[in-house]
């Protein structure tokens, strides 16, 4: 008799919104949402939410598009990692580049994707059209089996 096998894909989040600095939190609660929606998924939320926020915002605030092309978010919980990505019509990539001074309010957003992320990059869209950039959430550290309702052979802090 044959074996079947379901091949699971991970639940994928994507959807679009306007290119204003006022969708950011809204980009965030999405994330939130999902994250909430699944088990273990707080283990993402804290760094993930910073920075998609930080993403969101680079590409509204430095995208060359027109004002009226959405940005689109994308997550999902791959091999135990969260995948973020915000596509953007533009045609600019991010460049990181360290801050002038310590006194400086604004440039840190790519430093703090570029020390929180397990990795992260930029690519072309399908279709040629602009770009999106994305970015691999570790689980943060800290979070045992303990705290899910399990009990580990051994818990070290």
């Amino acid at each position: 008799m044959p074996v079947l096998r379901t091949v699971r894909r991970p639940r994928e989040f994507a959807t679009r919104l306007d290119s204003r600095i006022e969708s950011t939190p809204l980009a965030r609660a999405f994330l939130r949402a999902y994250l909430a929606g699944m088990a273990r998924g707080e283990r993402y939320a804290d760094i993930g939410e910073l920075l998609l926020g930080e993403l969101f915002a680079n590409a509204v605030q430095h995208s060359d598009a027109p004002p009226d092309r959405l940005v689109e978010i994308r997550f999902a919980v791959v091999t135990d990692r969260l995948r973020l990505e915000v596509h953007d019509a533009g045609t600019g990539h991010p460049d990181l580049r360290p801050s002038r001074s310590p006194e400086d309010e604004h440039g840190r957003g790519l430093l703090l994707v570029d020390e929180l992320a397990e990795r992260w990059g930029c690519c072309p869209r399908a279709g040629g059209i602009g770009k999106f950039v994305w970015a691999l959430v570790a689980p943060a550290p800290g979070f045992t089996d303990l705290a899910f309702g399990r009990t580990p052979k051994l818990i070290t802090v």
